[in-house]
């Protein structure tokens, strides 16, 4: 976060979002009112406030309180708000799957897309009737060519329990995880009962399970362990930072991740929310996303450099091969799915 924002301006947590959820929503003549966004801390947090608030919203006029938290507590959160006349955030950041969990939910908004001075140049793929995509990217392979000498090419490679505790997940990424153990397994994106089976013998050889995206990176830094999954974009960022590890597309095909925004239903500032979405979508904002988070962008006036695409994109052939997920079967076991993760496996 820059120093030149104010702590009144960017309050982060849940304890800055309970204060702010209090005091009057009105805009002032000096400004134009107060942005609540839902999103995951750490880089993201950052990179929001970078790229998006500081020179655009706040520049603006408008007032942006960050509420950072897992998705899974944010989610917990909107359900609960659900009920109430007017919620607690404006805006959520949330994956393309949990954005349609949401939507089932009857939690969000339809998005209107004349609102949006922005939407022309959108990527049709990521004009979801509900929530619109802001940066998306795929799950790789990761290793470090020093810890595992021969190159993984697979999600089964890297879900390999020979590596025992040279191999590191991600607890917040649970959802991503399972299905990529599935597909190692040999099962789909709509049975991941296969990946379980292959997660316990994980677990049982060794493999780490690290809290973040960021414990993650440290892990990898520190060569606590040698092999994972991520996405692409993040592994641009490690190399950036100096942390030795390579990406591999698997031969299964590249499980896809895209993260967007929605607006609650009982948003208290609807105005503010769509303001969010169109700064997102700013050539300016998206451009910097690429540079400085690795993500590809999702309008088509963005310009990237030839060779900062070539790391964070993919090949024709591996955009043939990326794998969607299966959002109504996820959906529909996603709290099954989360106790397992959380009794069977971190127990």
């Amino acid at each position: 976060m820059t120093q030149s924002v104010s702590r009144r301006k960017i309050l982060l947590g849940a304890a800055a979002l309970a204060g702010a959820a209090n005091l009057p929503r009105k805009a002032s003549a000096e400004g134009k009112g107060r942005i609540v966004v839902g999103t995951w801390g750490g880089d993201y947090a950052r990179l929001l406030n970078k790229n998006i608030e500081v020179p655009i919203l706040i520049k603006d006029g408008w007032e942006v309180v960050q509420d950072q938290a897992g998705d899974p507590e944010r989610r917990s959160k909107m359900l609960a708000e659900a009920r109430l006349p007017r919620g607690t955030s404006d805006v959520q950041g949330l994956s393309a799957l949990n954005m349609a969990q949401m939507h089932d939910a009857g939690t969000v908004l339809a998005i209107d897309y004349g609102k949006l001075k922005n939407a022309p140049n959108l990527l049709p793929s990521m004009k979801y009737p509900y929530g619109v995509g802001h940066i998306y990217s795929g799950k790789v392979g990761v290793f470090n060519p020093k810890l595992i000498p021969t190159a993984p090419v697979s999600y089964k490679d890297v879900f390999d329990p020979k590596h025992g505790n040279k191999l590191g997940i991600i607890d917040i990424q649970y959802q991503y995880t399972m299905v990529c153990a599935a597909l190692a397994a040999g099962g789909k994106v709509g049975d991941l009962e296969p990946g379980k089976k292959l997660l316990l013998e994980c677990k049982k050889a060794g493999m780490r399970i690290y809290p973040t995206n960021e414990a993650f990176a440290q892990g990898l830094k520190a060569e606590e362990f040698g092999i994972g999954v991520m996405w692409k974009a993040r592994v641009v960022q490690w190399q950036n930072a100096g942390i030795p590890v390579t990406a591999i597309a698997p031969t299964e095909g590249t499980l896809a991740y895209i993260s967007g925004f929605v607006i609650p239903k009982n948003a208290p500032d609807k105005d503010g929310g769509y303001a969010y979405l169109d700064a997102m979508l700013e050539k300016s904002a998206q451009e910097a996303f690429a540079v400085d988070m690795g993500y590809n962008p999702t309008v088509t006036n963005a310009v990237i450099a030839p060779d900062l695409n070539k790391r964070i994109g993919f090949t024709p052939e591996e955009i043939k091969k990326l794998v969607d997920l299966d959002y109504d079967y996820m959906n529909k076991n996603d709290v099954d799915f989360k106790e397992w993760w959380d009794k069977e496996l971190k127990s």
